[in-house]
């Protein structure tokens, strides 16, 4: 899957600031454009993980695609 990443150079720390618009508050940073998105891609793998759900024992979870 690819994301959209915008990135940033901070001229006051030299480091790049980058980001997700398509997910509001994945953000990350670097020292270098390179470092800033390996970063990135860590953090949006992070905010796609689902959060554990405590759910009645009838429930039934199913996936869909889109």
């Amino acid at each position: 899957m690819k994301w959209r990443v915008i990135i940033e150079p901070d001229p006051e720390t030299r480091d790049y600031a980058v980001w997700c618009p398509e997910l509001p508050g994945c953000t990350s940073a670097g020292e270098t454009q390179q470092e800033a998105l390996e970063n990135i891609r860590e953090a949006i793998e992070l905010y796609l993980q689902p959060d554990a759900i405590d759910l009645p024992a009838e429930a039934i979870v199913a996936e869909v695609n889109v």
